[in-house]
């Protein structure tokens, strides 16, 4: 039988007794939990958003697993649901929700996208802005999805794509009325490069160029890229790498491996010797955009699962490593990094388990933040191999890491989310926070874990069963603070408890690098230029201004 509401958060206050706190300043503190009615649904890789949507001051929290749900972030105190509680249509919420000023109005809207493969945006109330839901693909679930000012006319673009076995479509773009915007969707059946399918979150949007629009970096189930301009025209690859019909060939038409040496030829040769038969597959991998290392330039960065194809049809997965790129498509390469060639195995990458009927795909969204405070970033990421990832610039892992989730070759295997990454204690080193979940059938507990920058445990809060074989959270932790006191908060979506959210005391002033899923509540993956907690913040505060100067001077604007 499912555990009320009441039961789930005293088993949480209980189990906190079990959480180490060395180096915190103070072991979290359980506030509250929420399921969205009766019963907790189960939680995918959405993780929490938080603004004040409705203008009256008081920040709230949106997650939900099936049906999204708008609680009050100081109480938990549930505000509404989308769909409404009985209404029928609830399917399965993948991606994050996204939360910014859609539509340049002055207030914040909130944007899902479900397994029905609708898009929604909503307002302060839950209710669906004129011309929402819409169904931009023929079919397919909606795992991708993200906001950004394309253009710079001051409203929000939304970027989404579909899990979908099909070359053509995988990416589209929508208006904030959701029509479709021009150009879009890509690709078509005319473009010259390859696509599949997109099981994660498949795109970022950033400038790469400096022109004040932004480009789109776009992944799918094959080895390799692509790069959109706003106007889903795609950018081209560096000369080096050949042309096609006279002109350089588009980002998608290059295919990438283990070393440029075979992008460069255009294959891999399968009688050579490995690494260089080595490719990646891209279904799962999350672009992110950042300047690693800090010379006011930015790169691509996602992670691909590296895998054998010369030998037979079997196409098995040996091990997951970031793949760093410039715009022009070539390997990064600066200031004496070289990612030409990629970072070699350590012989412990394999994966433990990709089969979800055992346990559930890890999607290794990395994170970019300079864990060690010396001016160049590392790219955090967890893996199919039952790690967690610190991978410097030199390509070699920061020393601790990478942590091994269960070490000792456990009976129950354990894998672990996107993190989110704070200086909490105001030191100058960045902690990291990250959800663990369980094999299923195993009867153990996920939990939330908050390390040091060097590997290092400071605190594990247990999440409860709650009549589930196993648990855990699959999206990565968010951080903010979502009530009147200065100390931040950490909300987890879970797979069987519902949203939960911890109070982590002391931490008044923590700078905040990598505050949510794809680093802030637009979900698309540019690396925050400011703590992502403070742009989300400043936005909820200017929109609470705005609201009511307008209500001061009669405007009609919708609350």
């Amino acid at each position: 039988m499912v555990r009320s509401r009441l039961g789930i958060a005293a088993a949480l206050a209980c189990l906190l007794a079990r959480a180490a706190h060395a180096g915190l300043p103070a072991p979290p503190v359980f506030e509250w939990s929420r399921c969205p009615g009766s019963f907790c649904e189960t939680g995918w890789y959405a993780s929490p958003a938080v603004g004040d949507v409705d203008g009256d001051g008081r920040v709230e929290v949106v997650w939900g697993g099936y049906r999204l749900m708008a609680v009050d972030g100081a109480t938990g105190a549930l505000e509404w649901t989308y769909p409404p509680s009985g209404a029928a249509g609830p399917t399965r919420l993948w991606p994050s929700p996204a939360i910014a000023d859609v539509d340049g109005e002055g207030g914040l809207e909130i944007v899902i996208a479900n397994h029905a493969g609708q898009v929604v945006v909503l307002d302060g109330s839950g209710a669906p802005l004129p011309g929402f839901p819409v169904t931009p693909f023929p079919s397919g679930e909606i795992r991708s999805l993200a906001l950004a000012d394309l253009d710079g006319d001051g409203d929000f673009e939304i970027a989404v794509a579909r899990a979908a076995p099909t070359a053509t479509e995988q990416w589209t773009v929508l208006e904030h009325t959701g029509a479709p915007r021009a150009g879009w969707p890509q690709h078509q059946e005319s473009s010259p490069g390859f696509s599949w399918g997109c099981y994660n979150q498949n795109l970022a949007a950033a400038d790469l160029d400096g022109d004040g629009r932004h480009e789109i970096v776009a992944t799918s189930d094959v080895h390799y890229a692509a790069l959109f301009g706003d106007d889903g025209s795609e950018r081209k690859a560096h000369a080096k790498f050949g042309l096609d019909g006279g002109a350089p060939k588009d980002w998608s038409q290059v295919g990438l491996h283990f070393d440029e040496t075979w992008d460069l030829q255009g294959w891999a040769n399968c009688s050579a010797p490995s690494p260089v038969q080595w490719r990646p597959n891209l279904a799962t991998a999350a672009p992110v955009v950042a300047d690693l290392d800090r010379d006011g330039t930015r790169e691509i960065v996602f992670v691909g699962d590296f895998y054998e194809f010369c030998e037979g049809d079997s196409y098995q997965s040996l091990f997951q490593a970031p793949i760093v790129l410039e715009p022009d498509r070539t390997r990064w390469v600066a200031g004496g990094f070289d990612w030409t060639a990629l970072p070699e195995p350590d012989g412990g990458g394999a994966p433990l388990s990709q089969d979800f009927d055992v346990i559930e795909t890890v999607a290794p969204n990395p994170a970019i933040a300079d864990l060690d405070g010396d001016g160049r970033a590392e790219i955090v990421y967890p893996a199919y191999d039952g790690r967690l990832h610190a991978m410097q610039l030199d390509k070699t892992e920061l020393p601790g890491w990478p942590i091994d989730l269960a070490p000792g070759s456990p009976a129950t295997l354990r894998f672990a989310s996107e993190p989110a990454i704070a200086d909490l204690d105001r030191d100058g080193r960045l902690e990291v926070l990250f959800h663990v979940w369980t094999e299923k059938g195993s009867g153990e507990e996920g939990e939330l874990r908050i390390v040091d920058w060097q590997g290092g445990q400071l605190a594990s809060v247990p999440i409860p069963l709650n009549g589930s074989s196993w648990s855990g959270a699959l999206g990565a932790p968010t951080l903010a603070n979502v009530d009147a006191d200065p100390d931040l908060e950490v909300l987890s979506g879970t797979t069987s408890s519902g949203l939960v959210a911890h109070e982590l005391p002391g931490t008044a002033g923590a700078r905040v690098v990598w505050a949510t899923s794809r680093g802030d509540f637009t979900r698309a993956a540019p690396e925050p230029g400011a703590a992502a907690l403070g742009l989300a913040a400043a936005a909820a505060l200017c929109a609470v201004a705005r609201r009511r100067n307008a209500r001061a001077h009669g405007s009609s604007r919708r609350g």
